[in-house]
């Protein structure tokens, strides 16, 4: 008998409403369409950037680290703090979602430079 293959650790979260989210220089991005959420601690590993589109067709969707998003409680949306350009040559997809497993969180994380975290430790 085959063993089971494991669940993915990460549960996407999609938004019912549009949160925006600016670049740092105060230009709109997109929004956020999903956050990705570790099933066992509760805690946001990753945003799902919508970009691009008009009338949901021609969007692309591009996961970012949550560390590199910040929120403005006051204006009511998030502000990525790299630039637009690097944001837009970050792995994305159009359609089909990957599946978000570590090593495509490990992917994530590298091309921002960011801190790899493991997704088994909740």
């Amino acid at each position: 008998m085959a063993e089971p293959e494991p669940t993915l650790l990460l549960v996407q979260a999609a938004l019912s409403g549009t949160m925006k989210v600016e670049g740092r220089d105060g230009d709109h991005l997109g929004a956020v369409h999903a956050f990705m959420v570790h099933k066992g601690s509760g805690r946001t590993t990753h945003a799902v950037l919508s970009l691009g589109g008009f009338l949901g067709v021609g969007k692309s969707y591009y996961p970012l680290p949550f560390s590199l998003l910040r929120f403005d409680a006051v204006r009511d949306l998030y502000v990525v703090t790299i630039d637009r350009r690097v944001l837009e040559g970050g792995p994305s997809w159009a359609s089909n979602a990957p599946a978000f497993d570590q090593s495509y969180a490990d992917r994530v994380a590298s091309y921002y430079g960011a801190p790899t975290e493991s997704l088994t430790a909740g």
